[in-house]
C-alpha cells in the first residue's frame, strides 16, 4: 500500500513577537481552570485548506498547484480571539485574521478549483481566515472561559508577512502533532 501523509497547506505564524503574544493569550485561557488542548506555539498556523491523509505521489501534483495561486507577500494583522461554532459553547479557540482576509480567501478561491481536479472533496465548513490556538476538552469553568474571550476580543497580537505557501505534513504523536514543511512556495 503507498504511503500516505496527513497534510494541509497553511501559512506558518513564524514571527516571535506574535507568537509570544499568542502564547500569552493561551495562558490567560488556562488561568480559566478550563480544560483545553492548546496548540503548541512552534505549530501555530493560519490553514488555508485541510487535506487529509494523501498519498505520497500526488504530493507533487499539489505544489504544482500551488504554484499556479498569484499572490504577491501581504501583510496579515491578528487580532482578536473567538470561538467556533459559537462564543457561548466553545470547541476551537481561534485568533482573528483583520487585515488580510481577503488575500487569504483569494489564495483558498484559487487553490480550491485546482484540488477539485486532483480528487479532493470541497471543505463542507468552507473557508474562514483564522488561527486555532486551543481546542476545549470539556465544559469545565465554560463561563470563566467565554469571559476571558470575551477580554480578550479586541487584543492587538501584532502582523506577520505572508510569503511562504506551504503544503504541511501532520506526524501525530503521544504528545501532539510535530509538523514539517514538505513543499513550499515563496513569493
Amino acid at each position: 500500500m503507498a504511503e500516505r501523509i496527513r497534510s494541509f497547506i497553511a501559512f506558518d505564524i513564524d514571527k516571535p513577537d506574535v507568537l509570544e503574544r499568542l502564547t500569552e493569550a493561551q495562558r490567560k485561557l488556562v488561568e480559566t481552570g478550563a480544560s483545553l488542548k492548546l496548540v503548541n506555539p512552534e505549530n501555530i498556523h493560519i490553514t488555508v485548506r485541510f487535506l487529509g491523509n494523501i498519498s505520497v505521489g500526488i504530493v507533487n501534483k499539489i505544489y504544482e498547484a500551488m504554484e499556479k495561486v498569484d499572490f504577491k507577500p501581504f501583510l496579515v494583522e491578528i487580532k482578536g480571539l473567538g470561538a467556533f461554532p459559537r462564543l457561548s459553547f466553545p470547541r476551537v479557540i481561534w485568533a482573528g485574521i483583520h487585515q488580510g482576509a481577503d488575500k487569504l480567501q483569494n489564495i483558498f478561491e484559487q487553490l480550491e478549483p485546482q484540488l477539485r481536479k486532483l480528487g479532493f472533496q470541497p471543505d463542507p465548513k468552507g473557508f474562514s481566515p483564522h488561527i486555532t490556538i486551543a481546542r476545549v476538552k470539556t465544559g469545565r469553568n465554560r463561563a470563566e472561559l467565554v469571559k476571558c474571550i470575551e477580554t480578550l476580543s479586541n487584543e492587538k497580537f501584532g502582523e506577520i508577512t505572508a510569503n511562504c505557501l506551504r503544503l504541511k505534513k501532520s506526524t501525530l504523536t503521544p504528545k501532539g502533532p510535530i509538523y514539517s514543511t514538505v513543499k513550499e512556495v515563496c513569493r
